[in-house]
């Protein structure tokens, strides 16, 4: 049975073995790749979870104002969990955290083949989203 959380902190080791059972690793660059996620980790606004019997399965990392914006830094399921609603279960609870569908607008930069996914948590893919990407791209390969 999946138990999912919204209190915990990850650490670094857990999440980066966590990153290999998944697609995030894709879009984190190489350089400084582990302070930098330790960065991101200690720093979030929201964190959600799910287990199986303590196994790390998915998580929904956030950060928001908590009264207008949530921007999803990451949204990942273990790939041999995928299709069984742990994504859409976090992306709710995530919103829930952060004051709720009524008063809060999520955002995230998505790749292509997610954009299905998150339809079905009714985001909408659109041009009106501004982004500066980082000067340097040399994707992490896990």
């Amino acid at each position: 049975m999946i138990q999912y959380a919204d209190s915990e902190r990850l650490e670094f080791p857990e999440y980066f073995e966590f990153l290999h059972r998944t697609d995030l690793g894709q879009q984190y660059v190489a350089k400084n790749f582990a302070e930098r996620v330790r960065t991101m980790l200690a720093n979030l606004d929201v964190v959600v979870t799910a287990r199986d019997d303590g196994k790390l399965v998915g998580v929904c990392l956030g950060i928001t104002d908590f009264a207008y914006f949530l921007f999803f830094t990451d949204l990942g399921v273990d790939r041999s969990y995928v299709g069984q609603g742990i994504g859409r279960e976090l992306v709710q609870r995530c919103i829930h955290v952060a004051g709720g569908p009524k008063d809060i607008t999520v955002m995230t930069i998505s790749h292509d083949d997610a954009i299905p996914f998150y339809a079905k948590c009714e985001m909408t893919n659109t041009p009106n989203l501004v982004v500066r990407y980082c000067d340097d791209d040399e994707p992490l390969s896990l």
